[in-house]
C-alpha cells in the first residue's frame, strides 16, 4: 500500500489541515500518517487560536514515522514558525524524504497570518529546493514572487520566476482569479495549463490542502507530476460538485464523495 505523510496543522472542524489530508489519503486508497505542527482552533467561520507544537516534538514525530513506516510521498502544509520550519527541513534532509509536495500555507481564508515572515525564508531556502512541487494560490504566489498577478500571463511569469528561484516545479493555482479555475505548472522550461470549470459552490474550505494531498497520493503511486496534477484537479472538482453544505461559514468539501456509490 502507498504510504503518504502529512506535516501540517489541525482543523477540529475537519475541513482543512491534517484532517482534510487524512481523508484525501483514504479516498485515494493510501495509508495516511501525520506530523502535527500546530493545534489550530478553527471552524468554517475562521481561525480563533493557534498553538504551535515544540520543534522537539515535531522532530520526534517525524523520526517515529520515517524510522518505522517510510512514506512514499510527503505533503507539507502549515509550518507556523521559523523553528518548526527549520526542524522539518532537518528531518527531510536526514531521512532523504522523497516526492515532497508543499502547500505554502501563509494566510487563512479569513485573513489570519499562519506563517511568520522569518519562516518564509526557511521555506524558500531549505524546504522548497528539496520539493517535487509547490502549489501557491495567487496571493501566495504574489508574496513569494514579489509581483502582482492579474491575468494568465502574470500567472505564467510568476510560475517561471518562482521555478528559477526556488528550484522546484511550481503550480500557480488560479482559483482566486475571476471566471475560472485554471492552474499553470512550470517544470523546468516547460509550461502546462490545467483547465477546470469553476464549480458554483461557496463551500471551499480546505481546497488547497485537498489538492496538494491528492497530488502527493498520485506521485506516491508512481504517476508523473502532470498526471498527478490532472487527477488531483478532477478529484477536487468532484468533491466540490458533491455539494456538501455544513457549517455557518465557508464549509468543507465532501472528501469521500466517491465512496457513496460503492
Amino acid at each position: 500500500m502507498t504510504t503518504v505523510l502529512s506535516i501540517a496543522g489541525t482543523d477540529p472542524s475537519g475541513g482543512a489541515g491534517i484532517q482534510a489530508d487524512l481523508k484525501t489519503f483514504a479516498a485515494h486508497g493510501c495509508y495516511g500518517m501525520c506530523v502535527i505542527t500546530a493545534l489550530v482552533a478553527q471552524n468554517t467561520v475562521g481561525v480563533r487560536a493557534v498553538q504551535p507544537a515544540s520543534s522537539e516534538l515535531v522532530r520526534a514525530q517525524m523520526d517515529c514515522v520515517f524510522e518505522d513506516i517510510f512514506p512514499d510521498a510527503v505533503k507539507i502544509g502549515m509550518l507556523t514558525s521559523r523553528d518548526i520550519a527549520d526542524v522539518v527541513a532537518d528531518g527531510l534532509e536526514a531521512w532523504k524524504a522523497r516526492r515532497i509536495v508543499v502547500d505554502p500555507v501563509m494566510v487563512s481564508s479569513s485573513g489570519r497570518r499562519l506563517l511568520s515572515e522569518d519562516a518564509v525564508s526557511v521555506l524558500t531556502r531549505r524546504i522548497l529546493p528539496r520539493a517535487a512541487l509547490v502549489t501557491p494560490n495567487i496571493p501566495e504566489a504574489e508574496v513569494l514572487s514579489g509581483t502582482t498577478i492579474a491575468c494568465r500571463a502574470d500567472m505564467e511569469h510568476a510560475a517561471r520566476a518562482l521555478q528559477r528561484t526556488l528550484g522546484c516545479a511550481v503550480l500557480v493555482k488560479g482559483g482566486h482569479a475571476a471566471g475560472g479555475a485554471d492552474d499553470v505548472l512550470c517544470d523546468g522550461d516547460a509550461l502546462q495549463w490545467f483547465c477546470g470549470a469553476r464549480v458554483e459552490n461557496s463551500n471551499t474550505h480546505g481546497t488547497g490542502c485537498t489538492l496538494s494531498s491528492a497530488i502527493a497520493c498520485a506521485l506516491g503511486q508512481g504517476h508523473t507530476l502532470s498526471e498527478s496534477i490532472d487527477a488531483a484537479k478532477r478529484y477536487l472538482t468532484g468533491a466540490l460538485r458533491a455539494g456538501l453544505d455544513l457549517g455557518r461559514g465557508n464549509g468543507p468539501l465532501d472528501h469521500l464523495y466517491a465512496m457513496k456509490n460503492m
